[in-house]
């Protein structure tokens, strides 16, 4: 008996040895970050995102029902290399060496480096991270959770959709679009 105790607490033992990852993940990295100086993080309640009318393509219905929640992260530039460059290593780390995401693709908008990365399959997405940094901007994060998400109709939904600013503070993110357009 005693010797089936031992073998089982080992077995345990070797479990959450091995289940231990010290790799930061994003959802860790999200959650660090909002305790950070100088960081802006922002829950977009999903009654702030709108579809403009009920007469739209029941698709488009379908693909704004699969979106859960979104969440911004981000570091102004401000002039602070030091932590800039902090930052960004640390995302492009992450994201680089997660099995998770899978890279949809790369851009450079005005100047801002970015790039989509996914996780799921082609058509039914669960998370789409939207990755971007600039000298000029800061860098930052955007992570859209959802269940079954398909990237062609979410784009489509974008023409689709009613902002409605009086439900979110637009003065946190301002400082990131004045510095884009």
């Amino acid at each position: 008996m005693k010797k089936i105790a031992i073998m089982v607490s080992a077995v345990i033992l070797s479990v959450l040895c091995i289940s231990c990852n010290k790799e930061q993940s994003l959802q860790s990295y999200l959650v660090e970050s909002q305790d950070k100086p100088g960081f802006m993080s922002i829950d977009v309640p999903l009654s702030f995102i709108q579809l403009k009318t009920n007469e739209v393509p029941n698709d488009i219905k379908e693909a704004y029902r699969s979106i859960r929640k979104v969440n911004l992260v981000g570091l102004p530039y401000l002039n602070n290399e030091a932590a800039y460059k902090v930052e960004k290593k640390a995302l492009l780390t992450i994201l680089k060496n997660s099995k998770s995401y899978k890279n949809l693709m790369r851009m450079d908008v005005k100047g801002m480096k970015m790039s989509v990365y996914c996780n799921g399959d082609s058509d039914a997405i669960d998370e789409v991270i939207a990755f971007g940094y600039s000298k000029e901007v800061g860098v930052g994060v955007a992570r859209i959770l959802g269940k079954n998400m398909n990237p062609t109709k979410i784009m489509q939904m974008v023409e689709y959709l009613k902002i409605d600013a009086k439900q979110f503070n637009l003065q946190q993110l301002q400082l990131f679009f004045n510095k884009i357009d």
